[in-house]
């Protein structure tokens, strides 16, 4: 039998590899951990304003996220980031960060990122690189401070780029990510492009993704594709495509005018499926396949049950589930999503 064929037969073939790899031969070595589901923002395209959260006593312990992500580390995952919600609003996060860091500093773990909206950096922005992170995404979409907070309804600009530069006076690489929103901050992508560049941020745009419900706003008026971002950002900088890649799904450029990397992340426009390496784990638990999907496996109940030994097996019968790709639609006459808010599952 075909090693693709049989996920538990890629899985264990050959010690020195001990690979994951899905129905379609591509190898999962990248996990995105979903730490909490709780945020200090509300974003409109993330969620609703009035949110309900899980109880906590329904989150996996720090030591229970941290048994997950060394059997997945055993079974050749070597790219780790943490999100949320905000992951560093979960109490005693730092617990977690500096002994996956120490998997960092002796080399059995190539990276350990963090996905955050910058709030908490001034307070905790040298503890993380003491522990071993080397880079952070942070969530950025507008520089003006009236239309940030119109964004995230609760944060404030001032605090986040607060948080940049201690971040940056840390030692941390730096990277933006922005939302595209059509009519909220179309006309100011490009003048953030020029700041990045300033600060000697590289930035990434991404396009909105329809999950959850997000109360009162609407997917399709927020949707702004990003062939059309790109093409509006080429009459004002010289773009290059770029062979530069990373874990995640972004597609690069050079900015000439920087000399910085931009990317795109476009799951509806153009998606990244055919080379997806990455699986989401929520802090309940719940293993998802695909950011696009439903389809999941309770990693928690399998440990708490049989033990790692029973974690192994569900992680390895999940990855043989992985589809293809997602089933992301958004138009004025369908729209297909997934019920879950990305705060539930991470960036």
């Amino acid at each position: 039998m075909d090693l693709i064929d049989n996920p538990v037969a890629a899985t264990t073939a050959g010690a020195s590899k001990n690979t994951l790899i899905d129905p379609f031969g591509r190898t999962v070595d990248y996990i995105r951990l979903s730490v909490t589901d709780r945020c200090d923002f509300r974003c409109v395209y993330c969620m609703a304003e009035e949110m309900t959260f899980l109880p906590k006593a329904d989150l996996l312990t720090l030591e229970e996220l941290e048994i997950v992500c060394r059997r997945f580390m055993a079974m050749g995952t070597r790219k780790i980031r943490l999100t949320g919600g905000e992951p560093l609003v979960r109490r005693n996060i730092m617990h977690l960060i500096r002994n996956l860091g120490a998997s960092v500093k002796d080399g059995t773990l190539d990276e350990l990122t963090i996905t955050t909206n910058g709030s908490q950096l001034v307070k905790m922005a040298d503890d993380l690189a003491a522990a071993g992170v080397r880079r952070l995404n942070i969530s950025l979409d507008t520089l003006n401070p009236d239309l940030f907070t119109t964004i995230t309804r609760w944060g404030k600009l001032a605090t986040v780029l607060d948080g940049l530069a201690a971040a940056r006076a840390a030692g941390l690489d730096i990277k933006i990510n922005a939302v595209a929103l059509k009519g909220v901050n179309e006309d100011e992508l490009g003048d953030m492009v020029a700041w990045c560049g300033d600060q000697g941020f590289d930035m990434t745009i991404i396009e909105v993704m329809p999950m959850g419900d997000i109360g009162n706003e609407n997917r399709i008026d927020q949707y702004l594709p990003l062939s059309l971002v790109r093409t509006t950002l080429a009459k004002r900088f010289t773009l290059t495509d770029s062979d530069f890649q990373t874990p995640g799904p972004a597609r690069y450029v050079t900015v000439a005018e920087t000399g910085r990397k931009l990317g795109f992340i476009t799951p509806l426009t153009h998606n990244f499926c055919e080379s997806c390496n990455r699986v989401r784990v929520t802090c309940t638990g719940q293993l998802y396949m695909c950011l696009g999907q439903d389809d999941n496996a309770d990693l928690a109940t399998a440990l708490r049950q049989h033990g790692e030994a029973g974690l192994d097996a569900a992680i390895i019968e999940a990855i043989g589930r992985k589809p293809k790709g997602h089933d992301f639609i958004i138009s004025r006459r369908e729209t297909a999503t997934v019920g879950r808010h990305m705060n539930v599952t991470g960036g």
